[in-house]
């Protein structure tokens, strides 16, 4: 029996450094993010039916999806967002169960890294556990701003897109705060690895 772990965390808020410290240990990481941007790159899986939808003009020359043109189209068209999420989320779902579960076998648990668990509901019924990192929405606007196509209007636009940092942390099963130093942020992996090892040996 396999042990799954959601790793979510609003933007900015360290996701991918926790999932590097965990990885460090050993553990398998799928990470959503990674799927979907493989998926809309050139070549992607998901760039015919995105050009179909959306037009050649959100497709860049050398054939991968325009993140930066088609954030901005989300963001201020709903019915867009709905019409992207319908094409992709299916996708990076099924990508990411085959590539957990061929994780699985040599590992006591797998973590996948998605950054919308809360928002899309479409992962927390095979997922044991969920871990959100958490900061500040001050440290996160200062960690992102300054992004390439992030200034602090669009960082801001995605944290009002995302749930609320409270309802994020009242459904988590477990926390890691991600405010101190990176020695702090890796006890605090290392105290939570051991607790997953343990949880995985039980049901497995």
């Amino acid at each position: 029996m396999s042990f799954f772990i959601g790793l979510t965390g609003g933007i900015g808020s360290g996701k991918s450094t926790v999932a590097s410290l965990f990885a460090n240990l050993g553990v398998p990481v799928v990470d959503t993010d990674a799927i979907s941007h493989q998926m809309t790159a050139a070549g992607g899986k998901a760039i015919p039916v995105l050009q179909n939808t959306f037009g050649k003009e959100f497709i860049t020359p050398e054939g991968a999806l325009d993140r930066i043109k088609m954030r901005r189209l989300v963001f201020t068209d709903s019915t867009a967002k709905a019409r992207l999420e319908s094409i992709l989320h299916p996708l990076i779902l099924d990508e990411s169960k085959t590539r957990a579960l061929s994780s699985s076998g040599a590992a006591s648990y797998v973590l996948v890294v998605i950054p919308l668990l809360f928002e899309s509901g479409n992962y927390l019924e095979w997922l044991n556990r969920t871990l959100t990192v958490d900061c500040s929405e001050s440290t996160q606007l200062q960690r992102t701003s300054g992004r390439p196509g992030l200034d602090e209007k669009t960082v801001r636009a995605i944290m009002s897109s995302q749930i609320s940092r409270a309802e994020r942390l009242q459904r988590s099963d477990d926390v890691i705060s991600n405010e101190g130093s990176l020695n702090a942020l890796q006890d605090a992996v290392n105290r939570l690895h051991r607790e997953y090892l343990h949880l995985a040996s039980s049901i497995n």
